[in-house]
């Protein structure tokens, strides 16, 4: 018996549509006999077929006229990969209310305005799969979705940047300074022009929100997460941390209290024995936290065209299966459906804590530090002076490590040390993130 045909637009042919267009045709007889469908791809929509042209891609399947796509009843997945929230956001508006579900990579349009689409989905009988929104290949949507459903999460910590992982590997490896790591990567292609949106912690926010709004449950406001990108890390405090035993990775992080969600993107300082400690180059991993599985992780290629297209056909045939459109039916936990979470305010974050603090040679300069830490009930858990570093102006270093305390507390402390005489420059501080406790309560 024939297999079921189901017809495929992919909308924007950059290199992950264009990897994925290539995928559906390369693949096909693969594909049809794992699910039992032909994933038939009708046709490529773009404005300009360079790329498609360069993979290979049969002419016949070029089309400029998103209308004609829309009204034909063959089509019933549209696979959005223009990229952006403007022109991505109208397209996905028009798809949803033709009917036809939607599979997208696009993290800033779900994170911005997410809530709003999947309403529309649900008015017109239609859904949304995004696998590849938030790790490339790495199928952490479906964990925390699907395998991970017996669980309450309680945490999880996610590398979900490619292009700051490779730099921060560059200068934990290497030695390299931030600006040498950023130029590597840039000459390697893992890193834009302008790198703003990946340095900045920007891209990790997106998928921060996604992730957070499923995990636990709760309507996410992606303009309430804190972002502090690892554009202003400093190659001595990466060298300094290493000998404490610690690596520095730019974090997505979420955590469920009894006040609230904690989130917030950061650089932190992790453990070297911590598994995320690692993920290295260009990969990305999330480490979860369920309430009877422990700890669970996903390691993988964050970003690439064939690995970002793995996720995007893995979703488009689940889309073919009716999969993607029972659970978005059934299940509780998309944005458009749950409450507002809590989201703590940054003050009210817990944590220990890496300070370095410049500071004139001369004696007493450590026990006054003590003394204002201590003003803000902020206990050290060690403390050493470094020679002098070059340049410096004979300033010498003195870096401590805090027991937990509040961001609140350690911010105002760091200002009122800022203000003292001998003191060189701003202190510098960094959260230190413990391996979480497995099965709270």
């Amino acid at each position: 018996m024939a297999a079921e045909k189901v017809g495929i637009a992919v909308i924007g042919c950059g290199i992950v549509g264009g990897s994925t267009a290539k995928l559906l045709v390369r693949d096909n007889e693969l594909l049809k006999n794992k699910i039992g469908i032909d994933l038939n791809l009708k046709y490529i929509v773009d404005v300009n077929f360079s790329k498609a042209q360069k993979m290979g891609l049969d002419p016949a399947l070029y089309e400029t006229d998103l209308n004609k796509v829309l009204a034909d009843p063959e089509i019933e997945i549209c696979v959005e990969l223009v990229g952006g929230t403007t022109m991505a956001k109208d397209i996905t508006e028009k798809v949803l209310r033709a009917g036809k579900q939607v599979v997208t990579a696009n993290k800033a349009l779900l994170a911005l305005h997410g809530t709003e689409l999947m309403a529309i989905a649900r008015e017109h009988g239609s859904a949304i799969a995004f696998e590849a929104s938030c790790g490339g290949g790495i199928p952490i949507i479906r964990a925390l979705c699907d395998g991970l459903s017996a669980n309450r999460i309680d945490a999880f910590y996610g590398i979900v940047n490619g292009t700051c992982n490779y730099i921060l590997t560059e200068m934990i490896q290497k030695g390299q300074t931030y600006a040498d790591a950023l130029a590597e990567a840039q000459k390697d292609g893992l890193a834009e022009a302008d790198p703003t949106l990946d340095v900045s912690g920007g891209d990790s926010s997106h998928k921060l929100a996604i992730m957070s709004a499923l995990a636990f449950g709760k309507h996410i406001d992606y303009n309430k997460i804190p972002v502090q990108g690892i554009d202003t890390l400093d190659l001595t405090d990466v060298k300094y941390g290493a000998e404490l035993g610690y690596i520095v990775k730019l974090l997505a992080i979420a955590q469920r209290t009894d006040k609230g969600l904690n989130l917030r993107i950061s650089p932190a300082f992790i453990s070297k024995e911590h598994p995320l400690a690692w993920v290295s180059g260009p990969f990305n991993a999330v480490s979860v936290y369920g309430s009877n599985v422990g700890h669970t992780m996903y390691y993988g290629r964050g970003a690439g065209g064939f690995p970002t297209a793995s996720a995007v056909v893995a979703d488009i045939a689940s889309a073919a299966m009716g999969i993607t459109k029972i659970q978005f039916d059934k299940m509780g936990i998309w944005p458009d459906k749950t409450e507002a979470a809590l989201q703590l305010p940054l003050e009210d974050y817990e944590s220990k804590y890496y300070v370095r603090a410049m500071v004139k040679d001369e004696p007493g300069m450590l026990s006054k530090l003590s003394a204002i830490l201590a003003e803000y009930n902020i206990s050290i858990a060690s403390a050493l002076q470094k020679e002098p570093t070059a340049g410096s102006n004979s300033a010498v270093p003195i870096v401590i490590t805090t027991y937990s305390t509040t961001e609140g507390n350690i911010r105002q402390a760091l200002k009122s040390i800022e203000e003292l005489e001998g003191i060189s420059e701003k202190p510098v501080y960094i959260g230190i993130v413990d391996e979480h406790e497995e099965f709270s309560s």
